[in-house]
């Protein structure tokens, strides 16, 4: 059973990923810059939508966040793997995490639609099941204002991403990526893992990383083999 499951595995995912339609455009040709201008434009359209949840959410006393976010080891709260990243508190939180969203995402997204969309969800399931099992177990009052909300946790599934696939790529697009997104939310990336702060789902931020780093590694692009020198034959020995 095992094996047929790592068979499909191979078969679905990975020859999924393998396509060379998808494969992204060489790095500083024209084709190349298409496809940032293109995730640029999806990763911007996809604020507005946030936007328009939060709209609705507001309009319903937030009654859409209650009701859509993760509640940790309630079982009415399980939902919330899948809908508490398109839900927020307010819109200065969709503000916050939407333009990280842009600009981490673009970089995520130029380098394949398959491979976005699977370590998407991969991220979302991982941020979404640690915070489900282990959120709010460290506060010193043991409780938290509200259910877990927010895209910060794909956000930081990004940043582990793109960081994790310059160590095992190393191409020169996304070592270059990764060296920018560390300089730029290095800083971001501790703060936001440590409970500090009340209100705060760290918990989101610290799974959705470490899903990040996951799909790095399961979903990375393999370089082709090298071909082994060929061993001399008997006629060339004698």
């Amino acid at each position: 059973m095992a094996g047929r499951r790592f068979a499909w595995y191979q078969r679905t995912v990975m020859g999924e990923l393998a396509r060379p339609d998808d494969a992204p455009p060489e790095f500083g040709t024209e084709a190349f810059y298409a496809s940032i201008g293109r995730a640029f434009v999806v990763m911007c359209a996809v604020v507005p939508v946030l936007l328009l949840v939060e709209l609705v959410n507001l309009l319903t006393d937030h009654n859409l966040a209650r009701a859509g976010g993760i509640v940790p080891r309630q079982l009415y709260g399980l939902d919330g793997i899948v809908l508490a990243p398109f839900l927020h508190g307010s819109f200065e939180h969709v503000a916050g995490n939407g333009i990280a969203l842009i600009l981490v995402g673009t970089f995520v997204l130029a380098d394949g639609v398959r491979r976005t969309l699977w370590s998407t969800a991969l991220i979302m399931l991982v941020a979404g099941a640690g915070v489900w099992l282990l959120g709010d177990l460290f506060f010193q009052d043991g409780e938290r204002v509200g259910p877990h909300v927010g895209a910060s946790g794909v956000v930081f599934g990004y940043l582990g991403l793109l960081l994790t696939r310059g160590i095992l790529e190393r191409s020169l697009w996304s070592s270059s990526v990764a060296l920018l997104i560390g300089a730029l939310y290095g800083v971001v990336l501790w703060q936001g893992i440590q409970p500090t702060q009340q209100g705060i789902s760290w918990e989101g931020h610290l799974f959705g990383l470490i899903g990040g780093i996951a799909a790095a590694i399961v979903f990375r692009r393999r370089r082709p083999s090298q071909p082994a020198d060929r061993l001399p034959t008997t006629a060339q020995l004698s």
